[in-house]
C-alpha cells in the first residue's frame, strides 16, 4: 500500500474532525472524554510509573495525554507526533510554558523513548483492504518498536465488536493475530487487554 496515499487520506479525516470540534475528545474522533481516559488508562500500563520516564505519544491530536499524565502524578517527559500539522499547532499553543511537553510535525525528528503508545490511529481504513490496511499497521508497528526502549502499547477496534454497528470504513483488528505477531516478532512479554466496555483491545509490548 503506498504510504503517501492513506497518509493524505488520514490527515484529511482527521483536519475535518479537528475543524469541526476543537481540542476535544470529539476533535481527535472519540465520542467522549470517560471513553478517551479508559483507553488512556489501558495504554499507560505499559509504563512503570514509579521511575521519571520519556514518552512519545504517535497520534497526539492536541496532547490530551499530557494533561492526563499530570493528574495522574506521573514523572513524564512527554513527545507528541501528529501527521496533522494543525493539532500540532495547536498543540503547541495549548501546552506553552508547561514543563516537559514537546511537539513534532515530522516523523524524521522523532527521539527514542522509553516508552511509545498510540490510541485510535488505526481505526479507519478508508476504502483499502483489509490485507492491505493489516500490511501498512504493521509497518507502523515496527516503526514503534525502533522508536521505543523499554515497550510500547497501542489500541485498535476488535472484530468481536457488535456485526450491525460495524462500519466498512473501519478496521477491526484480530486480537489473537496481533498478539502473536507481535510476541513473534518483538519480545515474549505480550499482553492483550480485552477486559473494558469499549469495543476495542490493548496490546502492550514489554521488551524489558
Amino acid at each position: 500500500m503506498a504510504n503517501h496515499s492513506n497518509i493524505d487520506l488520514i490527515k484529511s479525516y482527521f483536519e475535518e474532525r479537528f475543524n469541526l470540534h476543537g481540542t476535544s475528545p470529539r476533535g481527535v474522533d472519540w465520542n467522549s472524554k470517560a471513553s478517551q481516559e479508559i483507553r488512556f488508562d489501558q495504554l499507560l500500563k505499559i509504563c512503570n510509573s514509579s521511575a521519571p520516564l520519556s514518552i512519545l505519544d504517535y497520534g497526539c491530536g492536541y496532547g490530551a495525554l499530557a494533561d492526563y499524565l499530570v493528574s495522574k502524578s506521573y514523572n513524564a517527559d512527554y513527545y507528541g507526533y501528529d501527521i496533522v500539522e494543525q493539532m500540532i499547532i495547536t498543540a503547541r499553543k495549548h501546552h506553552a510554558g508547561k514543563h516537559m511537553r514537546t511537539f513534532f510535525a515530522d516523523k524524521d525528528q522523532l527521539p527514542v523513548c522509553d516508552y511509545v503508545v498510540a490510541s485510535g490511529i488505526f481505526n479507519v481504513r478508508f476504502n483499502y483492504s483489509f490485507e492491505a490496511w493489516t500490511e501498512y499497521v504493521i509497518g507502523i508497528l515496527h516503526h514503534f518498536n525502533d522508536l521505543s526502549r523499554k515497550g510500547f502499547s497501542f489500541n485498535m477496534l476488535t472484530k468481536y465488536s457488535d456485526a450491525d454497528r460495524m462500519r466498512t470504513d473501519l478496521y477491526y483488528a484480530d486480537p489473537c493475530f496481533m498478539f502473536d505477531y507481535c510476541k513473534t516478532n518483538f519480545t515474549r512479554s505480550i499482553a492483550l487487554l480485552h477486559d473494558y466496555p469499549l469495543y476495542d483491545f490493548t496490546i502492550l509490548v514489554h521488551k524489558e
